[in-house]
C-alpha cells in the first residue's frame, strides 16, 4: 500500500501528468482538495473508488482516512493543487505517515505561476532583465513568513516576482514593491490560471487598482520588467557563432564531434 501525492495542476483537467492520471486510475481511495482541484480529474477515478473531498477536513481526518486505507491494503490518490513542493500542506501529511510507518511517493504537477505565465504568454526570464523568478507571499492566517523574506528584501533583486495568496492586499504589494521597480514596472495578476473562467488583468505599479482582487480568492500577481520587455538581448545559446556541444563552431571547438 502507497499513499501517491499527486500535484493536479493548476485548474485545467488536462494540465496533469500522465504518471498521475494513471495513478489516479489505478487507486481504489481518492482524497482531493475539492476547493481548488477540479472535478473532472475525478473522472479518472476507477468504478466504486472512495472518493473524499477533503476541503472541510481537519489533518486529523485526513490521517484517519489514510490509516484506514492503509489497514486496508488499499493505494491512496492524495491530490492537491499545482505542484506540491510548494504552499501545498503535504509537509505536515508526511511527517504524520512517517511517524505511522506508511509509505509514501510525491508525483509533481504543474504549479500556478507556470501556467500564470503561460496564459500572459511570457519568459520570465530573458536575458539582461530578469535571470531569476522568486516565488513568495505575504503573511497570511494560515502561515506567517519567516524575518528576511519580505516583499521589499525580494524586491531589491530585481527578479521577476510570482506573488501567491496576496491578491486581498494589493495596495500593499504596490507600495512595498514600487520604490525597487519604479512605478511604470509592469504588473499581471491572473485569476484562475487555466480555469474555464480565468481573468487577466494586466496594469504597472501605478496604475495598479487595489479593488481588482476584493471578494476573490485565488490569483497569482507577477511582477517584473520581464513581463513587458522588448529590448533585451537574444539568447546566446542559439547565436550562429556559439560553440557548444551539440552545435561545434569554428576551426577548434570546445566540443569536437
Amino acid at each position: 500500500m502507497t499513499v501517491h501525492f499527486i500535484g493536479a495542476g493548476p485548474g485545467a483537467a488536462d494540465l496533469i501528468t500522465l504518471r498521475g492520471r494513471d495513478l489516479i486510475a489505478a487507486c481504489p481511495v481518492c482524497l482531493y482538495a475539492g476547493s481548488l482541484v477540479p472535478q473532472a480529474l475525478l473522472a479518472h477515478c476507477p468504478p466504486g473508488a472512495r472518493i473524499v473531498n477533503t476541503a472541510s477536513m481537519d489533518l486529523d481526518a485526513i490521517i484517519a482516512e489514510i490509516v484506514a486505507a492503509h489497514q486496508a491494503g488499499h493505494d491512496v490518490a492524495r491530490l492537491h493543487s499545482g505542484d506540491l513542493s510548494v504552499w501545498s500542506a503535504m509537509g505536515e501529511q508526511l511527517r504524520r505517515l512517517r511517524a505511522l510507518g506508511i509509505p509514501y511517493d510525491v508525483t509533481p504537477g504543474v504549479p500556478s505561476f507556470a501556467a500564470a505565465a503561460a496564459a500572459l504568454g511570457a519568459e520570465l526570464t530573458l536575458p539582461g532583465v530578469a535571470q531569476s523568478v522568486v516565488l513568495t507571499r505575504t503573511s497570511g492566517r494560515a502561515s506567517a513568513m519567516p524575518d528576511g523574506e519580505t516583499l521589499a528584501a525580494f524586491g531589491a533583486t530585481g527578479a521577476t516576482l510570482a506573488i501567491h495568496l496576496s491578491v486581498h492586499v494589493l495596495d500593499r504589494v504596490r507600495d512595498e514593491l514600487t520604490p525597487h521597480y519604479g512605478a511604470d514596472c509592469p504588473v499581471a495578476v491572473v485569476f484562475r490560471a487555466s480555469w474555464p473562467d480565468q481573468r487577466i488583468i494586466r496594469a504597472t505599479l501605478a496604475t495598479l487598482d487595489p479593488a481588482v482582487g476584493v471578494g476573490e480568492r485565488t490569483a497569482l500577481i507577477l511582477v517584473g520588467r520581464a513581463l513587458a520587455a522588448e529590448d533585451f538581448d537574444e539568447s546566446r545559446l542559439y547565436a550562429g557563432d556559439y560553440d557548444r556541444r551539440f552545435r561545434p563552431v569554428g576551426t577548434d571547438p570546445r566540443f569536437p564531434e
